[in-house]
């Protein structure tokens, strides 16, 4: 059980752009003083990494989390020395960070996915008191955390999500009253479901999460590397994971600058390395043709694409890479890369990765483990260097062993919709 008493985490926020330094009013996504587009970071009180042993769950690391109160039910991600894949991959300091379900080496995250981070940091930093609804955009297992988070906590929540994805929303019970699911209807995508969300949220009753400007986030999902280093003592060399949005990606490169500033960790000479999966690559076209700028691609062509890849949570039209900050930012910083995975890449690395570490992983996670091997195919990495391959979902398997329900949408409306029409209907709910 949660410490009853928490004292909110203090500090500030800065301008990425400009290093300006400003107070949160609460919920503050952009710097309101405005200029060229930017992240903003939290700056916390606490210069030092100092997990938390009076908490539990995620909430250890809640210095270097923006929130004011712990909820029930956390899990924190597990970084474990891999024996089998390392040997596979002929790896000697090959750590694998997991974000999912498999008992056996502790982890216990319910929905199986890193995105449980994300829900509850985000969650812990609305006041007890707002009295507006919460509006969260997915392509799935944001969804999954969220919708679990929210109904565990009392939260009130609204979640847009591809019809096409529901299968994702499974759980071991059925969820609160208070957590509604609107769907964007078969053959629309994660974008669709971005504007759906848009345009509910002009009504002041509601508010959006922010995706990945949410400090909230970011920092929820930082703590995969905080786990990390937490294991290992030390910033890894090389660090991998599969994206759609590269929000996960900023958001270690995020802490691995503040792992450095602390000084006891060596320096951050991290290398980040981030996949998709193919077709949809519109980070890897623009990574690779040296642009700050997204790659064009036609709403039709990125539904296509959607539509063909196993990963399907990797398929963001609207991904933070250009703005300061942002992928293109910390890939140039990192001397990092983008890697492709095929869908028979992903089911051969499923099989692998379940012969050699002995647990199944997510299509998403898989893509992360065929970059790692294309890596140390083509010379990327070296056998001695420290990895972090950070696997973002999984244990499933187990997980469905409990028993499951899906939950339904509770409307399916069209994102072509006026914004009135669809206030009204949800609203109805």
């Amino acid at each position: 059980m949660q410490l009853l008493k928490f004292k909110p985490t203090e500090y500030q926020l800065e301008n990425v752009k400009t290093g300006r330094i400003f107070d949160d009013a609460g919920w503050t996504l952009n710097d309101p003083e405005g200029g060229d587009p930017s992240l903003i970071r939290a700056v916390y009180a606490s210069s030092k990494f100092n997990p938390r042993s009076d908490l539990k769950g995620l909430y250890r690391y809640a210095d270097w989390m923006p929130v004011k109160r712990t909820l029930r039910n956390s899990c924190a991600p597990v970084t474990y020395k891999s024996k089998g894949l390392a040997k596979h991959l002929g790896l000697n300091n090959l750590y694998i960070t997991f974000s999912g379900y498999n008992p056996k080496i502790g982890a216990k995250m319910q929905t199986c996915s890193f995105k449980e981070t994300e829900a509850f940091s985000v969650c812990a930093r609305i006041d007890k008191k707002e009295k507006r609804t919460l509006i969260v955009q997915s392509a799935g297992n944001t969804a999954r955390a969220f919708a679990q988070v929210c109904s565990d906590n009392d939260i009130p929540v609204v979640i847009c999500i591809p019809e096409d994805n529901i299968h994702d929303l499974w759980f071991h019970k059925r969820l609160n009253k208070c957590v509604k699911v609107i769907a964007v209807p078969h053959g629309c995508d994660y974008y669709d479901a971005i504007t759906l969300g848009d345009k509910l949220a002009q009504d002041p009753r509601y508010f959006l999460e922010g995706g990945a400007k949410n400090i909230a986030r970011r920092d929820g999902m930082g703590t995969t590397i905080l786990s990390f280093v937490e294991k290992t003592g030390r910033i890894p060399d090389a660090y991998f994971q599969a994206v759609g949005s590269g929000t996960g990606a900023i958001a270690a490169w995020e802490n691995a600058e503040r792992l450095a500033a602390d000084g006891r960790f060596g320096p951050n000479n991290m290398r980040v390395y981030v996949a998709q999966n193919t077709p949809f690559t519109l980070l890897y076209d623009s990574w690779k043709a040296c642009s700050r700028q997204l790659s064009d691609i036609t709403p039709e062509l990125g539904r296509r694409q959607a539509e063909i890849i196993l990963a399907k949570v990797l398929s963001n039209r609207k991904p933070p890479y250009s703005i300061a900050g942002g992928l293109y930012d910390v890939l140039v910083k990192s001397r990092g890369d983008v890697f492709l995975a095929t869908n028979d890449d992903i089911m051969y690395w499923l099989l692998q990765f379940r012969n050699t570490e002995l647990y199944d992983l997510l299509p998403a996670a898989c893509v992360a483990v065929a970059a790692l091997a294309k890596a140390v195919q083509e010379g990327t990495v070296h056998k001695d260097d420290l990895i972090m391959l950070n696997c973002t979902g999984g244990g499933t398997l187990a997980s469905f062993s409990k028993g499951y329900v899906l939950k339904e949408p509770d409307l399916v409306l069209s994102p072509d919709l006026p914004a009135e029409e669809i206030i009204k209907k949800v609203s109805e709910l």
